[in-house]
């Protein structure tokens, strides 16, 4: 997956009329601020908190607000649907979406807010999140598309994923990708996604962040490297980033793992 197949926005927009021009890109706007009235040319309306739109790629919208409007928007790319699609084994012309109006979605709305917090903090989790995220979101807007095929209820084969789990160590320090560890096993991005928990009960994002602890850990133990260059050769953006997911993962800080040594 690339950097640009999803990418997310504040949109802060004045009262007054609301215009999306037709863009390349689907669009997902989710309402994050106060009740706002408005009025289309069918129909009044109320914006609450949680209320979703789709404006799909190639499609333009118009309508009025009374009032100042804060939202979320999710920019998916068509390229993300289709190759999600085909690795759910639908037809090509499933790879889109219908245009919706103030309807509601716990799904989305979590990947929303999941993603404008790694915004927020600067995307310390680097690529794989940002991949894990915009691969959840198209196989929930494709669901309801059709039946996806089965995947095995099986895990990983032992080759499979002994070849993942060398490549994540070899690149521990860089940013990884959901669909270069795909490549790696031979699978889809959503079939890896799913087959990787089940053979190591962990998502792919959380065991990279298991693994970049424990290589931090040792390397607090065993070398006199600063606390920065440890978060570095760990493959954490940054040190409060590694303290972060350390006091997580084994309920202790990096100085306190120090000390201990």
């Amino acid at each position: 997956m690339s950097d640009i197949d999803l990418r997310i926005e504040l949109r802060q927009t004045p009262a007054g009329i609301v215009g999306y021009e037709p863009l390349p890109e689907h669009r997902i706007k989710l309402h994050v601020g106060a009740p706002v009235a408005g009025a289309c040319q069918f129909h009044r309306f109320l914006y609450t908190r949680g209320d979703l739109d789709i404006v799909p790629a190639g499609v333009s919208d118009v309508w009025h607000e009374e009032a100042a409007s804060t939202s979320l928007m999710l920019r998916v790319s068509t390229a993300l649907l289709r190759r999600t699609a085909d690795e759910m084994g639908l037809p090509a012309e499933c790879a889109t979406l219908a245009q919706r109006h103030q309807f509601r979605d716990a799904h989305i709305e979590h990947i929303a807010w999941a993603l404008d917090a790694e915004r927020r903090a600067g995307f310390p989790n680097g690529t794989l999140y940002a991949d894990s995220l915009g691969t959840a979101l198209a196989v929930h807007l494709l669901s309801g598309q059709r039946r996806p095929e089965p995947v095995p209820a099986r895990g990983l084969t032992r080759p499979q994923l002994r070849r993942v789990t060398e490549h994540i160590e070899a690149h521990l320090d860089g940013d990884l990708s959901l669909s270069s560890l795909a490549d790696v096993a031979g699978l889809s991005a959503s079939h890896l996604k799913t087959l990787f928990k089940r053979s190591t009960g962990l998502p792919v994002h959380e065991y990279v962040v298991h693994r970049r602890v424990d290589r931090a850990r040792g390397l607090l133990l065993r070398s006199d490297l600063p606390a920065s260059q440890v978060a570095l050769e760990s493959g954490f953006s940054h040190q409060s980033h590694m303290a972060r997911c350390m006091r997580r993962v084994l309920g202790v800080t990096p100085g306190e793992v120090r000390r201990a040594g």
